[in-house]
């Protein structure tokens, strides 16, 4: 049987977010650990972040965040065909986030879960991407996930510090002109970044740093060249939310300098594979980024996993 078929793209043409109500200061973290304000801001950035209580889950939070999507993309939840959940911190394999996050939302989609840790929603938009390309999906709802705070010894200052919770959606569906740009991935293989025995993350921050500030950058002007575009001629570059030196640093070497640079780190803290669809949505919320311009997205972390591409900003 032949079958014809128009070509179609992916495009992101709406985002949402969800972040937990209670705020997590440095000052209330150094009454904990031996840590203070001023620490804590010189090494990672970090003013404050958002820590879920005891009922809120990776599910209950990407649940939160994908109506808020669904409805500035102007479709009911029945319209997706496809949900990809990206998580690290999901505590019930069985059945995935995705399902459940269907579940919730009441409705049948491929449900699909991927796990590259803080890479995790570059990876899944490119998924999201190439089954609209392929023509297996039309709407593909896209959510980045993270509970870090089920996952921390809050005895630990290396790590207690720096991660947290909150969740990003993304709204990706077919378009006649290509909307999101060749992906740039692979990985570093390296244990800097895990989890321990008792499932307590931990990493090796200077050693995780220098991989960082060294290799991020001419991934990121790969990943501009595949797309076509001059990081000169970028309106934004949101990359992972992981420290806020690395962010200026790898801004910095790539050259970027009509871009607004993410730094939702500073009030958010690390949130894993929901970082950047969260630090972008606030962005488009606060009209920071023109409609239809070039976005460069960079995932890094845990694997040691990158991804990256340039998309049009909804």
């Amino acid at each position: 049987m032949q079958v014809v078929q128009t070509q179609s793209y992916g495009r992101i043409v709406a985002l949402g977010h969800y972040q937990p109500a209670r705020v997590v200061t440095n000052d209330e973290l150094s009454q904990r650990v031996d840590t203070n304000d001023a620490w804590i801001r010189d090494r990672v950035g970090i003013v404050s972040r958002r820590i879920a209580g005891p009922e809120e889950t990776v599910v209950s939070m990407g649940v939160a965040a994908a109506p808020k999507a669904l409805a500035a993309a102007g479709l009911a939840p029945t319209d997706i065909d496809t949900l990809i959940v990206a998580s690290c911190t999901d505590l019930i394999p069985i059945p995935n986030a995705s399902a459940r996050v269907a579940i919730e939302l009441g409705i049948k989609p491929a449900a699909i879960d991927i796990n590259t840790a803080c890479s995790g929603f570059s990876y899944a938009l490119a998924a999201a991407d190439h089954a609209i390309r392929a023509g297996a999906s039309r709407n593909v709802l896209v959510i980045g996930s993270e509970k870090l705070s089920d996952v921390i010894d809050w005895e630990d200052r290396s790590t207690c510090i720096i991660f947290a919770d909150g969740a990003g959606a993304a709204v990706v569906t077919a378009s006649d002109t290509p909307g999101i740009g060749p992906v740039s991935w692979g990985s570093e293989p390296s244990t800097m970044i895990g989890m321990t025995e008792r499932n307590h993350i931990y990493q090796e921050g200077q050693s995780v740093f220098r991989w960082a500030t060294t290799g991020l950058a001419p991934i990121a002007k790969e990943i501009c060249e595949r797309a076509g575009v001059q990081p000169s001629e970028l309106a934004a570059f949101v990359p992972h939310q992981a420290n806020l030196r690395i962010i200026e640093s790898v801004a910095r070497k790539l050259g970027a300098a009509n871009a607004v640079i993410a730094r939702d780190i500073v009030e958010s803290g690390n949130t894993s594979a929901a970082s950047i669809p969260m630090a972008l949505s606030k962005m488009i919320e606060r009209g920071e980024i023109p409609s239809g311009a070039p976005v460069l997205l960079l995932g890094f972390g845990g694997g040691l996993t990158y991804a990256g591409q340039v998309v049009l900003s909804p």
